[in-house]
């Protein structure tokens, strides 16, 4: 019995105990039959709309691709911007929602969630086959491209693969899960809002120079903090604005005893809990003012702060060699962490 016959006998007989059931079958059947014949990325949204009854949208703003259809089958591009609301599948299964059925007036059926992900699915193998590239993520294609010791056709085949650019520059970042990243230079090297993770991120090269990128973003990627009250910092760094200090890394390995300033500041922070994010402020700001306005005090009562610090310490804080001698201090600290 042909294929197409027996997911049809399949689907009655469940119709007749599960309606439900019966039409996810009939979904399933239908996006397979577009798959196999090589349907385009229109046609998977036309389907989706079609047997949802409400228009679909699908947005792929990496690949620029926004496409709209009604129920009727007509595109129509121009609507309104997706609602939360609305029942979504992403096309990656960590990335964000890029295909909604436009229904927000009921909560969404096992039908629309099987449309959503086999239309999802089939979309993402379109994408990725006829936009001629792979996902930035794809943890095998950039282990490749940044491996330096791999051969250099395989690494342009890499770089082809994942849609970069071979005469433009590109970074590589680094996370403490240590998956390695790479993104086209002429992005933002920080994104508008804070990374869920720690980042460091390597100088912008050319394509085959990324693996010296990757280097340095390891080591950008050790200076960072976790941004709170026990590792105040920058949660993101970028290698290109070290300069020198980017030389104290070499100086000290990860997990190596803590050199006296950094257990003198281990030491303070034990007997005053906001040592720590008062004396960062101190470093990283323009002035006392500044410091006392990012910490959210008085002006008196970081003078306060800073002279029982200075105590708990044994050096000063308030004079140009005090917070040069603090920064530097801070900063051994991150670097020795294992």
């Amino acid at each position: 019995m042909p294929h197409d016959d027996r997911m049809k006998e399949l689907a009655g007989r469940l119709t007749a105990l599960d309606p439900d059931a019966g039409a996810a079958v009939r979904v399933i059947a239908y996006f397979d039959r577009l798959t196999e014949g090589r349907a385009g990325v229109e046609a998977l949204v036309r389907g989706a709309a079609v047997l949802a009854g409400v228009p679909a949208l699908l947005v792929d703003a990496e690949r620029r691709v926004r496409i709209r259809v009604e129920p009727d089958g007509v595109r129509r591009d121009r609507g309104l911007p997706p609602d939360p609301a609305w029942p979504s599948a992403a096309l990656t299964p960590d990335g964000a929602p890029a295909l909604w059925l436009e229904r927000a007036d009921a909560t969404p059926s096992v039908v629309d969630a099987v449309i959503l992900e086999r239309a999802a699915g089939a979309a993402r193998l379109v994408l990725d086959r006829t936009r001629g590239r792979a996902p930035l993520d794809d943890p095998a294609l950039v282990e490749t491209l940044l491996d330096a010791t791999a051969a250099e056709p395989a690494r342009l085949h890499a770089a082809r693969r994942l849609g970069l650019d071979l005469l433009a520059p590109a970074r590589a970042l680094a996370t403490p899960a240590g998956r390695p990243g790479v993104v086209p230079a002429p992005a933002a090297p920080v994104a508008a809002e804070p990374p869920a993770v720690r980042t460091g991120i390597g100088p912008a090269v050319p394509v085959l120079e990324l693996p010296g990128s990757w280097d340095a973003a390891r080591t950008a990627l050790r200076f960072t903090a976790e941004g709170g009250a026990l590792d105040p910092g920058p949660r993101v760094v970028s290698a290109e604005d070290l300069g020198g200090i980017a030389l104290l890394a070499e100086l000290i390995a990860p997990g190596a005893d803590p050199p006296p300033d950094v257990r003198a500041l281990d030491t303070a922070a034990a007997d005053a809990p906001w040592l720590l994010t008062t004396l960062y402020a101190v470093t990283a700001t323009a002035s006392l003012r500044a410091a006392a306005a990012e910490v959210n005090v008085h002006h008196s009562t970081l003078q306060d702060r800073l002279a029982h610090a200075e105590h708990l310490l044994g050096w000063p804080v308030r004079t140009p060699q005090g917070r040069l001698r603090l920064h530097l201090a801070l900063t051994m600290r991150r670097l020795t962490r294992p």
